[in-house]
């Protein structure tokens, strides 16, 4: 019969989670990685920023970190929980399939959901040309006519942050609302042009983006566009455990302390799930932090149940005997 209990149960298989079980294989506990098998960062041909993995695929990154943690017996799986709850001495996990788990600790690395804005030909080329983090893909178009979507009032910082990369700067304010004066005149000053026509589609040559066409039906020449989508956080097996969130600018996420424990003392939290503007090496930071301290805390309770378990009257009338004996 197969054994379903765990040390840890991991949900989510990207580099957050991954992390975090390859330092509890690496400290001989019994773990499992449930992943869905749909990285958010699967649309990019290439990560950056990655030290020691500049350019890498991320399809390819993951297979290499699947097999360095089961180099440790750390398992994977494909499989999407349905939902999470607490037993006597631990958690449960119920995974779409019918399946119960159950572990005496979990993370929660499943990452966010990326919502963009509904205009013809944008979700098509997210990853590619269609972009969000300058730190990621700013390099790569660097000089070249850039636009920014604004897609909240957030768009003004991200249409300040693409100036470093080029000095032809479109910024559609549209989704956003009115840009107040000032503001317009910073953007100005550095040569980034404000257009209030709202995008109504992007346009491309031989599967290459060449502009966005607006209100009115111009085409405006553009080779990238940066967008901030709206990050939806993939959580919901854990709402029936009431655990603390806060709000930011992204959005309401789980809160969780600095080692990614969150308000339950057997859940932990790590990656965007938590903080939604971690990339890979943040990510990768976290889970190595969590794995650990999620280890610690196992070491304190293997201790404190084999004191509980000595000091019984079994154990200590057993212990009488063989001092009898000698």
């Amino acid at each position: 019969m197969e054994n379903n209990e765990w040390d840890v149960i991991i949900v989510g298989g990207g580099a957050a989670g991954l992390s975090a079980a390859l330092m509890l294989g690496r400290a001989l506990r019994r773990v499992l990685v449930l992943d869905g098998g749909n990285p958010r960062n699967r649309f990019a041909s290439h990560m950056h920023g990655v030290l020691g993995n500049e350019g890498t695929n991320p399809l390819e990154f993951l297979t290499r970190a699947r097999a360095e943690v089961a180099g440790y017996g750390v398992e994977v799986r494909t499989g999407v929980v349905k939902q999470v709850t607490e037993t006597t001495t631990g958690i449960a996990v119920e995974t779409d399939d019918g399946g119960r788990l159950t572990a005496r600790r979990l993370i929660a690395a499943s990452g966010v959901r990326d919502d963009l804005p509904e205009i013809p030909g944008l979700a098509q080329r997210w990853g590619r040309d269609v972009l969000h983090c300058p730190y990621c893909h700013g390099w790569e178009v660097r000089g070249k006519r850039l636009a920014v979507l604004a897609s909240s009032p957030m768009g003004i910082h991200q249409a300040q942050l693409i100036r470093q990369w080029s000095h032809d700067v479109v910024f559609f304010t549209a989704l956003a609302g009115p840009v107040d004066g000032s503001v317009a005149a910073q953007l100005a000053a550095r040569n980034v042009a404000s257009d209030p026509r709202p995008v109504t589609e992007l346009v491309t040559e031989d599967n290459v983006l060449t502009g966005v066409r607006v209100e009115g039906g111009e085409v405006v020449d553009v080779d990238a566009v940066f967008t901030a989508a709206t990050l939806i956080p993939q959580d919901g097996y854990l709402s029936g455990l009431d655990l603390e969130r806060e709000d930011s600018v992204f959005g309401s996420f789980l809160k969780a302390d600095p080692t990614g424990r969150t308000s339950h003392p057997r859940i932990w939290a790590v990656g965007n799930i938590t903080a939604p503007a971690a990339n890979v090496p943040i990510s990768i930071a976290a889970g190595a932090m969590a794995g650990g301290m999620i280890n610690a805390d196992l070491v304190t309770e293997d201790f404190a149940l084999a004191t509980t378990s000595a000091a019984t009257p079994a154990a200590v009338s057993a212990a009488a005997g063989e001092m009898g004996a000698s």
